[in-house]
């Protein structure tokens, strides 16, 4: 009973800190989320945080919030809690990662219309914008490669590993390739793009 709480408490204190220091929405949230339940906690898998980011990214709502309702599940499930308790988890990790942006666009609401056009509320939003972007790339790149980096001397370059569960063979990489040029080249509709992977990989694998 102990350690569940002591979980449940490690998934709020996580999530809220998620919720706090992210910029830019769901996107470049999710290599804090992966920082957290990959590398600090260990408590799920990388190839697991693909899966879940890949339904994630299929279910309507947005994609941070989707989520962390899946690892706050995920994490007690695999602590052998019942069904019951580990949707317990996935609210907490939902609403720990949502407070922390409601308090603040709360108290920003007040105080926006004031700052608009204040040189130092600019500047910090174009240093923002910038760090929003890497965040983004960072967690396509995670998504990917296996990140990591212990034992590896600081400025080295990053000797990326391929994880075998992500991109499995040839064909995957063909699917990934196909998707990006029917999205970047043709405009084609997101949701077509999804389903038509889902098929091509029942139909290869």
């Amino acid at each position: 009973m102990m350690d569940t709480l002591l979980l449940f408490g490690q998934i709020f204190i996580t999530f809220i800190l998620i919720g706090t220091f992210t910029f830019g929405g769901g996107y470049a949230m999710l290599s804090l989320i992966q920082t957290q339940v990959v590398v600090a906690h260990h408590w799920i898998s990388e190839a697991t945080f693909t899966n879940i980011i890949a339904i994630s990214q299929m279910t309507p709502g947005p994609i941070g919030i989707n989520c962390a309702t899946y690892v706050g599940y995920e994490v007690l499930k695999n602590a052998g809690a019942s069904h019951l308790v580990a949707i317990l988890g996935s609210a907490v990790a939902s609403f720990a990662l949502i407070l922390p942006s409601f308090l603040i666009v709360l108290t920003m609401v007040k105080f926006y219309q004031k700052f608009m056009g204040n040189a130092v509320f600019e500047g910090v939003m174009g240093w923002l914008r910038p760090a929003v972007v890497g965040l983004i790339g960072a967690a396509a790149v995670i998504l990917m490669v296996d990140t990591s980096w212990s034992g590896i001397p600081l400025l080295s370059l990053p000797q990326f590993e391929l994880i075998k569960d992500n991109f499995i063979d040839w064909k995957s990489w063909v699917l990934f390739g196909a998707a990006v040029i029917a999205s970047l080249g043709f405009k084609v509709n997101p949701i077509i793009i999804i389903i038509a992977g889902g098929v091509a990989g029942l139909l290869l694998y």
